[in-house]
């Protein structure tokens, strides 16, 4: 889908309904802008504290420190390398 919008003087754009839509955009959301090369892309800000509790964790692994965490990922990443 491509849309176009005017810049006004002041650097601002109306994003088109039609992206608002597509993105689910509503009042408040923020949206992040990536730059590549001369295209601009924009996203919709993930909401963090809206995905917890999406992710199950057995009940053995929860309360693990995030340190612990880290270095079992790792060590179980280079045995798979071997």
């Amino acid at each position: 889908m491509d849309s176009s919008a005017r810049l006004t003087s002041k650097g601002q754009v109306t994003i088109p309904k039609r992206v608002r839509d597509a993105l689910e955009l509503h009042e408040g959301d923020e949206i992040m802008f990536r730059v590549e090369r001369k295209r601009a892309i924009v996203a919709k800000t993930p909401d963090f504290l809206g995905m917890a509790g999406s992710v199950v964790v057995p009940a053995a692994k929860r309360g693990t420190p995030w340190d612990e965490v880290l270095v079992r990922t790792r060590l179980a990443r280079a045995e798979q390398r071997r």
